[in-house]
């Protein structure tokens, strides 16, 4: 894996004494505490059959998604998802002196997944300077991406066609001291998550609404093949606000298998 210009990101460990019993957890795994955190309507539904951006939620729930990535040390967004979103991964004023007071920098790192590199650098993301941004892609990238991104991103690139989601995690951990990382999606990143046992923690908020059909994902996308194993929950912690249900799932991890 080659990287570009690692100095733009400030390896700081962050002071936080929030995460402390995560990140100790973590450290043994030579990897972060992965957070995932997700919206789903009552008929388990993410988003529509056209994969469009819906706003389906709370006020609530948005300040949720904040709070969550207020706590973390980095955010997690597959390429499809910040194309069709188009986000900053930013956070509100307040959070962004929350994390001050925490001695953390003002915004969590934050960074990108795409196996094939075709990332536009006209993204919003690419036009704040809120945080340093984070690339993990193949070499499959082609020529113009890495000249337009590599002023924008730290860029690393794998000679494998996918990335290695174990080796992302193992670098953030290791290079970029990342003790926390949230996963705001989309549904086929948290999928291959889940599938090598790299999920530590599920927030799901289930909506009042349904959308149904065949063709709309689910909370792990399309995929119309079962898990390589069943992925066991433990529920700690549950709340309603209004009409909206806001659960928090520790996962369990199966013995022998890759974290």
């Amino acid at each position: 894996m080659s990287s570009v210009n690692p100095s733009k990101v400030d390896a700081t460990p962050s002071s936080r004494s929030a995460v402390s019993e995560r990140d100790v957890g973590a450290a043994s795994t030579n990897r972060p505490f992965v957070v995932a955190t997700f919206a789903i309507t009552a008929d388990g539904k993410v988003t529509t059959k056209n994969f469009e951006p819906v706003d389906f939620t709370s006020c609530e729930d948005k300040l949720h998604l904040f709070r969550q990535r207020a706590s973390a040390d980095a955010v997690l967004i597959g390429h499809t998802s910040l194309e069709r979103d188009n986000v900053r991964l930013g956070l509100p004023a307040d959070l962004q002196e929350l994390r001050s007071k925490r001695g953390q920098s003002r915004s969590p790192i934050r960074v990108i997944i795409s196996n094939k590199g075709r990332i536009d650098e006209r993204l919003k993301i690419f036009q704040s300077d809120i945080s340093p941004i984070i690339v993990f892609s193949t070499k499959r990238m082609p020529q113009e991406n890495r000249k337009a991104l590599q002023t924008k991103a730290t860029l690393h690139l794998t000679d494998a066609k996918h990335v290695d989601l174990a080796v992302m995690l193992k670098t953030l951990r290791n290079q970029y001291k990342v003790g926390t990382l949230a996963c705001e999606g989309g549904p086929t990143l948290f999928r291959a998550l889940l599938e090598e046992d790299l999920i530590d923690q599920l927030n799901l908020t289930i909506a009042p609404h349904m959308f149904g059909g065949a063709t709309a994902p689910t909370l792990t996308g399309l995929n119309n093949k079962f898990l390589p194993a069943s992925v066991q929950c433990s529920l700690i912690n549950m709340r309603t606000i209004e009409n909206e249900c806001f659960l928090i799932y520790r996962i369990k991890h199966q013995r022998g298998r890759r974290k």
